[in-house]
């Protein structure tokens, strides 16, 4: 593996600006506050006291500035949106978590040196690679390979956590990761930590790239629906295997606002896709693009509620909850506006009676509640009925229209956005026209109350879950041996050099399975007995040469040499020790285990959690062996067992 060249990151807020800002707003000003607080406390002179409460004033003003522009920098949606000419409504993308960078050196050569007894000088370049690797992560470029990218080191992760962080203590590396929204600033020696922030930011990075996809094609569209249904799994996945996150933007709520947004934004994009193909005025067509539109302002709406939670109400920036009403009131504009259509500009389908009633059975089944009056089937053939009908949906679209674009004013980011100013006036405009249309001079009946439209989808939107197979990874520290032996978890004793002499009835022990090789017994007075080989040892060298990764036939051909072999071999400590790490090894110990599985194997537990930063657990059955990357994983002991050669 090459070294990795960090691409360009479209701008956003710098990790310095955001913690001057923090500095000033939560440093001096707070001091400078309790400092007045105090001499308005303590001073019966009004004067003072006004004074104190002007300069208070001035400083709590350039507070709330200074937090609407990190607001709008941390929350900068323009940015991310497509070049295309066409006139969409603008997604709501999210930006990546920063980090500072980590320096491994130290604390990996000390375990090396420590756990293994290796010397760690000769990992120099393994520690480079990952570094380098990690470096590269931290600005990803918002395409396929930017996604690799962070995959690639999320998998290389599961083989860090392995081969590094022991079950009780930690590597001593501090992660220092910042709020995506907010920029606070986090700190764990967890790797969980790591893996969670990495994780977050691969379903970051979908909605970036779902949010610059050209919708005015179908194919823009699937790509944008493939993208946000994607970054909806990857949040999703992030919430139900990873709980107490120490950041607000990785917290239960935040990830569940953020499902819920993606679903809205996939819902979004696939009435976009109904409406590029349904390009008549057909009865049905325009009741199930209404029912369509009807459908995303509802899931809108799901998470504007959510929004409006406690937690949440103050932490999404203002500009997103204004979007996100925009939007709920502007596709139930759309809603209304296609049942007008529907009514009033309806061409009928075919002449026979079987379309004719189609048409009424769609009708039928339009609104939530049948409206008072005539029947719905009267109206459909009373020409002056469908009118007045179709002017109360109007009149509805644009108020909902105009409630959508107050909504917009108050919004200095959405301001900002010209073709979102231009979608709501050409949809108001639109909306308008259609109303005086149907006008007439002599309507002096009071108008109509348009019933609600019953919300309806032909294309569920998916969550679906990140796919870590697609990036094939191998373990860096490969050269440190399989992980079935040499981890975290082991522990075994000091490497053994034994010499050993064949004799006339052989060697005297028994060998099995691969990748290490293990000395199954020992013949009591046996040559390989009296060179000290003990049942249980594993064969890490022969001669000099390593045979950490060696074949049984491969270690075989080596101990028949003539004149004997100098064998390098290690103990677990005890037997309690290998059967719990094979079967952690074995069992998937917690949903992220499933996940491992796809990457290269089965996976033990993680390092101890600090800081309340931990993993929902779940037990579940045995798994399959997999080599991939240089790493071996055993099968549990009663499946299969490896052959077993007396020599």
């Amino acid at each position: 593996m090459g070294p990795h060249k960090p691409p360009a990151l479209p701008p956003r807020s710098a990790i310095a600006m955001e913690t001057l800002a923090r500095d000033l707003a939560c440093g001096g000003t707070l001091d400078h506050d309790s400092a007045a607080l105090s001499v308005s406390r303590a001073t019966t002179n009004n004067k003072v006291k006004e004074t104190v409460a002007l300069e208070l004033s001035f400083v709590n003003s350039n507070l709330q500035l200074l937090k609407e522009e990190l607001e709008e920098l941390n929350s900068n949606m323009e940015v991310y949106q497509t070049d295309s000419e066409a006139i969409n409504v603008p997604m709501i993308p999210l930006g990546l978590k920063e980090t500072k960078e980590v320096d491994f050196t130290v604390p990996i050569q000390d375990f090396i040196c420590e756990h293994y007894g290796d010397d760690s000088s000769l990992y120099q370049q393994e520690i480079r690679e990952l570094m380098e690797l990690r470096q590269a992560m931290r600005t990803p470029s918002r395409t396929q390979s930017g996604l690799e990218l962070l995959m690639e080191y999320y998998n290389q992760l599961f083989y860090l956590d392995q081969r590094f962080f022991p079950l009780h203590r930690t590597l001593g590396v501090h992660f220092h990761w910042y709020d995506s929204l907010t920029g606070v600033p986090s700190c764990q020696r967890t790797l969980a930590f790591e893996k969670g922030s990495v994780l977050f930011n691969i379903g970051a990075l979908y909605t970036q790239i779902g949010a610059r996809q050209d919708r005015s094609a179908a194919a823009g569209i699937d790509r944008a629906i493939d993208a946000f249904q994607r970054a909806a799994g990857a949040f999703n996945y992030l919430k139900e295997n990873f709980s107490n996150a120490p950041s607000l933007d990785m917290s239960g709520p935040s990830l569940c606002m953020l499902v819920r947004l993606m679903v809205a934004q996939v819902q979004e994009c696939v009435f976009e896709r109904l409406t590029l193909t349904t390009q008549d005025t057909h009865f049905t067509s325009q009741l199930r693009l209404a029912q369509e539109a009807a459908r995303v302002s509802d899931v809108y709406l799901l998470v504007q509620q959510t929004v409006s939670q406690p937690l949440m109400k103050d932490y999404v920036p203002f500009s997103w909850a204004s979007m996100v009403q925009v939007k709920a009131e502007h596709f139930r504009a759309l809603s209304h506006y296609h049942a007008a259509v529907a009514l009033c500009d309806h061409m009928t389908s075919a002449e026979e009676e079987e379309g004719e009633e189609e048409e009424e059975k769609a009708f039928l089944q339009f609104y939530v509640n049948v409206p008072a009056g005539a029947s719905l089937s009267h109206v459909l053939q009373d020409a002056e009925k469908r009118r007045k009908l179709g002017k109360a949906h109007l009149r509805r679209a644009v108020i909902r229209l105009e409630e959508a674009l107050r909504v917009h004013g108050l919004c200095k980011v959405l301001r900002k956005m010209d073709i979102l100013q231009d979608v709501l006036s050409l949809t108001h405009k639109r909306s308008l026209d259609k109303y005086s249309e149907l006008d007439r001079e002599d309507d002096f009946d009071d108008p109509a109350e348009a019933p609600e439209i019953q919300a309806q989808t032909h294309h569920k939107p998916e969550i679906t879950p990140t796919n870590f197979s697609t990036v094939q990874v191998t373990d860096i520290f490969h050269r440190l041996g399989p992980l079935s032996v040499f981890c975290a978890r082991a522990r075994w004793g000091p490497v053994r050099v034994v010499l050993l002499q064949s004799g006339e009835g052989g060697l005297g022990l028994t060998l099995r399975g691969d990748s290490p090789v293990l000395v199954a017994g020992v013949v009591p007075g046996g040559c390989a007995a009296e060179a000290g080989l003990r049942e249980g040892d594993y064969i890490v060298a022969v001669d000099g040469l390593d045979c950490k990764w060696s074949k049984h036939g491969e270690v075989v051909d080596l101990l028949r040499r003539d004149g004997g072999a100098e064998l390098s071999v290690v103990t677990l400590h005890s037997h309690d020790t290998q059967v719990e790490r094979r079967s952690l090894m074995v069992s998937h110990g917690d949903k992220e285990n499933t996940r491992q599985r796809l990457v290269g194997g089965a996976k033990g537990q993680s390092s101890a959690s600090l800081l309340n930063w931990n993993r929902k657990k779940k037990r579940e059955g045995g798994g399959a062996t997999k080599r991939r990357g240089g790493a071996t994983f055993s099968l549990s002991f009663g499946t299969i067992r490896d052959p077993e050669d007396m020599y």
